[in-house]
């Protein structure tokens, strides 16, 4: 359908909504390693026989012709499955908005693709984004994604962003008793500078033209965008890409 335009993304899932859903996490870089491996021979059209340690499958095919390998796009976090994503995909898909979290990611997949020999990588930095040509109505509609991206953050991104874990602490008890909008109210100005992107259309053009510089190939415009989006994608095409 989209005549090779299409991308696979995978990552190994988030621990707390898989426990939600009564699924184990177990043993994710070998999860992610055997799947992309998995694809990438189903891909070449012929009957698969593979022996993991998660996955086993015998002789197994698709039912269609593939168009090709299609490029596989890894979320990553940690530096391991960074250095996975560098050295077996295609791109790394890392959430983050902050030159704080990218630059150490970037460093460690630069230091892998060098290793293996790899040129052709594509790195992602999928962000928490909010623009209006209000600041204030930008930064109202970033409180609530960022309550939960805070709320899910490890004490060690905390840390660096100089964000106390007890506040943190206090949005996961209100996100955890349903109250998603005084979860909202507080969210400080530390953990929206942390993860997200919001402000005015010049405001946001300058904090994404400051991750390109660090090595991001590719941004994401990810959840809330703005109250009024189709408005949104028109400041972002208008204001903000011919600036990048």
């Amino acid at each position: 359908i989209s005549k090779g335009r299409a991308v696979m993304g995978i990552g190994a899932g988030d621990k707390g909504t898989l426990d939600q859903l009564g699924v184990e996490w177990k043993n994710p870089l070998t999860a992610v390693k055997e799947v992309v491996e998995i694809c990438r021979l189903l891909w070449k059209g012929e009957a698969v026989k593979y022996d993991g340690q998660m996955f086993k499958i015998k002789n197994a095919r698709l039912s269609y012709k593939p168009a090709g390998q299609i490029p596989i796009y890894i979320g990553a976090q940690g530096p391991k499955m960074l250095a996975l994503a560098a050295e077996l995909g295609d791109g790394a898909l890392i959430n983050a908005s902050n030159p704080k979290d990218i630059e150490p990611a970037v460093k460690i997949i630069k230091e892998t693709l060098n290793k293996v020999g790899k040129k052709e990588f594509d790195i992602v930095a999928y962000t928490s984004f909010s623009v209006d040509e209000n600041k204030e109505e930008a930064k109202k509609m970033a409180t609530y994604v960022v309550a939960f991206i805070a709320a899910a953050t490890p004490s060690v991104v905390l840390e660096r962003h100089g964000i106390p874990e007890s506040d943190v602490q206090q949005i996961r008890e209100l996100i955890g008793a349903g109250k998603i909008g005084k979860a909202a109210k507080s969210v400080t100005d530390d953990m929206l500078e942390a993860f997200s992107i919001y402000g005015t259309p010049s405001e946001c053009a300058e904090k994404m033209a400051k991750l390109v510089k660090i090595g991001v190939t590719q941004l994401v415009i990810g959840s809330p965008i703005a109250a009024d989006k189709m408005k949104a994608i028109e400041l972002i095409g208008k204001k903000i890409l011919p600036t990048l």
